[in-house]
């Protein structure tokens, strides 16, 4: 019973000790508000707003419908040139398509001999010119089979490809970026208070306090993991409601309270590798450094920034050993689809393991830290 009330005083002293710091509290607020909009917003793998030209050299009714079909929000509105003005115009980044539709292109298309239209890509903008190629592509042909309908001309029988797209109907990124940038924000502040609290009490001389009093390393650890966690598992409860969801409309299909059990799993754990990290670092700019080289590996390395199965074999095989690509797994089964205890609970023992695991380790380590300190 003395042990859970020094671990519970602790406790209260680290949230206020946090509490007190300004600046991490605006760091925290900002975390978990603007920078999870603007990462969900401000990029996107979408087509949007992309400059197009055309060099309509047949001048038909096809041809003109073909224009006409390209317009905001995907494209802008399509400029006319002349084909001796492509090469300066995708010189000087004018445009990031430019269509060529060739003289007698709707005669020959209605005599069956298969005109070519030249599409002009400027591949400096990879993402957008690679999927931006394929929407081009999408609504030429597309208008070209309606005008040849209209016409009564046959085509060719093809087949009839039928999308449907799960989970995500219209393809919108922020609904994935948004729920990623809160994984990652978890991860990078849960590490970052932690650690922070372990090297400013040894900078501080507070440690040094606790040292005098009937205290073990395993309370004062234990009280940095709950109050640590628990404050990032307020933020993140309030961004996910406040951001996510009000502002970004992104629907939870699944049930909170089990994500909530998850992310307290990996609380678990992020707060053993912060406070692994606060007991090898000797200063604050130390761990900064060492916070680079982890967060930034376990971020890329957890499935959320690209498919693990896109990774090397080698390296998924290692992902194995990271909560976070556990993390990014049972967030997406339980948000996106839904997925319940049945489909998740393998992700969470291996979170839980992994993190118990880590955190002895690293209880041990701090223990050896304190012993030296004496």
């Amino acid at each position: 019973m003395t042990s859970l009330l020094n671990i519970w005083w602790l406790g209260l002293k680290e949230m206020r000790s946090l509490l007190s710091d300004v600046v991490m509290v605006i760091f925290v607020g900002y975390a978990f508000s603007l920078a999870i909009y603007v990462q969900a917003t401000g990029t996107s793998s979408e087509v949007n707003n992309a400059s197009i030209a055309f060099v309509d050299e047949d001048r038909s009714a096809l041809s003109k419908e073909l224009i006409n079909a390209f317009y905001p929000p995907r494209f802008q509105e399509p400029q006319a040139i002349s084909a001796s003005q492509i090469q300066d115009a995708m010189d000087n980044g004018l445009f990031m398509f430019v269509v060529t539709v060739p003289p007698r292109f709707e005669s020959d298309l209605k005599a069956g001999r298969n005109p070519d239209i030249q599409l002009n890509i400027d591949a400096t903008a990879m993402q957008q010119a690679s999927i931006g190629a394929n929407y081009v592509k999408s609504i030429t042909n597309n208008r070209i089979q309606n005008f040849l309908k209209r016409t009564n001309e046959t085509t060719a029988p093809s087949i009839k490809l039928v999308v449907r797209k799960l989970f995500n109907p219209n393809a919108d990124s922020s609904w994935y970026k948004s729920v990623v940038a809160i994984i990652n924000q978890i991860t990078l502040l849960t590490i970052v208070l932690t650690g922070a609290a372990v090297i400013r009490e040894r900078e501080h001389g507070t440690l040094e306090h606790l040292l005098v009093m009937p205290l073990t390393s395993f309370e004062i650890a234990v009280a940095k993991v709950w109050a640590n966690g628990l404050v990032i598992l307020v933020a993140t409860a309030a961004s996910l409601v406040l951001v996510v969801q009000m502002t970004l409309k992104v629907p939870f299909a699944g049930s909170y309270a089990l994500w909530f059990v998850g992310v307290v799993l990996y609380l678990f754990f992020a707060t053993a590798l912060g406070i692994f990290l606060g007991t090898i670092s000797r200063s604050m700019a130390q761990f900064a450094l060492l916070i680079i080289l982890v967060v930034v590996a376990l971020q890329l390395l957890s499935g959320g920034s690209t498919p693990v199965e896109s990774m090397p074999e080698w390296l998924q095989y290692l992902t194995f050993l990271l909560p976070a690509r556990h993390f990014v797994s049972f967030s997406q089964v339980i948000i996106y689809r839904g997925g319940g205890i049945r489909a998740v609970w393998l992700e969470f023992l291996m979170v839980g393991g992994i993190g118990l695991g880590f955190f002895i380790y690293s209880l041990a380590l701090f223990r050896k830290s304190i012993a030296v300190t004496k």
